[in-house]
């Protein structure tokens, strides 16, 4: 979900708070990129979103991303940003009905796992010596929609995170609109291929008390809740981390309360929707309940684990800064932020959605891990059309 930068910062600096980018955040540079996308008929409305990293073990530096394209459908990269496979999105069950449309991409072990929010449906890919090959079952049930009528609403699967808890790969899916986290289980379905199975929901706060007793909710769209998109789960543990846009971080256990971890700086804010713009504007001060790192939207969450520490990085969609967190236990202490900006190889990078990282040693070009992360704003633009892609940075540059 996009902010227009300008926008926001330009409420932020009015209500007389700093932003993010002028508190002196480092800056790094990508090493490679993918080529644009562009969301209009002529570039099959591809439009970047969220990446995930598969490793070849024994050959790292062959490992490849993959990268949703919503309804430009799902790309293969190597690590020097070039395609080497394309998969296009399902048509319409029927005419006039959804076509496909993918959100949100993870792995476990060898099953790339991708949230089809166009029509409602989790498809599953076998990765083999790096290429995909297309195992979802031609009975996969809808997620979260009763029937195909409802899925043309369009509150659908969108967020995704995947792993594996005892043995046996599970995901965590966010629905679009609203602030349900469901969880399925992979299975096979007999025929080779592989379908899933509900295990439990999550339904999250759309409002909330602050300390001064008043209680506040989120600004959206008129008929949307405050969703969630990007969530990441802590493999020590199997809690789900899970960015609720215009709220903050959620840990969520297998066992136990959800808890808010950070919050974003507009948390607590009074805001309305403005019918000619599109937007949220706010209405009143900052709220003393506000976060300190994140600016709404929050997004992308991906976990480095090395050395026995556990780093996370999240996505500050509303400023295009990314933050660092040390997670101490079951705590998130912010280490650092940052920007990637314009470098001699690729642009800088701006409204990010996904993220995904590796400390493992991906050969000469990222000999110490690799930081893989959305660019909403890719440049140069070609005239009035607005291009996406992918950046690959080195994970050593990040504080």
């Amino acid at each position: 979900m996009r902010i227009a930068g300008v926008t926001l910062a330009a409420m932020v600096v009015t209500l007389g708070v700093q932003p993010a980018y002028a508190s002196g955040l480092t800056e790094v540079t990508a090493v490679a990129e993918t080529a644009p996308n562009w969301d209009d008929e002529a570039g099959g409305n591809a439009n970047a979103d969220d990446p995930a990293i598969w490793i070849d073990a024994k050959h790292p530096e062959r490992s490849i991303v993959l990268g949703t394209l919503k309804n430009g459908g799902l790309t293969v990269f190597d690590l020097a940003g070039k395609e080497v496979q394309h998969i296009a999105t399902p048509p319409a069950p029927v005419p006039g009905q959804e076509p496909g449309r993918f959100n949100n991409v993870d792995l476990v072990g060898n099953l790339a796992v991708v949230t089809d929010r166009g029509r409602d449906q989790l498809r599953t890919y076998a990765v083999k010596a790096g290429r995909l090959t297309d195992v979802t079952s031609a009975k996969a049930p809808l997620v979260f929609s009763k029937d195909t009528d409802e899925v043309q609403d369009q509150h659908t699967a969108y967020g995704l995170a995947a792993t594996e808890i005892h043995g046996q790969p599970v995901v965590a899916v966010t629905r679009r609109s609203e602030t349900r986290v469901g969880f399925f289980r992979l299975v096979p379905d007999g025929h080779g291929t592989i379908t899933y199975r509900p295990i439990g929901n999550v339904d999250l706060p759309s409002s909330f008390r602050l300390s001064d007793g008043s209680t506040w909710s989120p600004c959206e769209e008129p008929g949307d809740r405050p969703q969630l998109e990007g969530m990441v789960f802590d493999r020590t543990t199997n809690d789900l981390y899970a960015a609720q846009e215009d709220v903050g971080v959620w840990r969520i256990p297998q066992h136990g309360k959800p808890e808010l971890v950070e919050k974003v700086r507009e948390y607590g804010q009074p805001a309305a929707y403005d019918e000619e713009t599109e937007e949220c504007a706010p209405t009143g001060p900052v709220s003393r309940d506000a976060g300190k790192y994140l600016s709404a939207d929050a997004e992308g969450l991906t976990i480095a684990y090395e050395h026995g520490k556990r780093i996370m990085y999240a996505s500050s969609q509303g400023d295009s800064t990314f933050a660092s967190y040390r997670m101490d236990g079951r705590r998130l202490v912010y280490r650092a932020g940052f920007q990637v900006v314009d470098g001699s190889a690729a642009d800088g990078v701006q409204h990010s959605d996904g993220a995904a990282v590796t400390t493992q040693p991906l050969g000469p070009r990222f000999p110490h891990g690799l930081f893989a992360v959305h660019d909403g704003e890719n440049t140069p633009g070609d005239g009035d059309r607005e291009g996406t892609n992918f950046k690959l940075v080195r994970l050593e540059k990040l504080p």
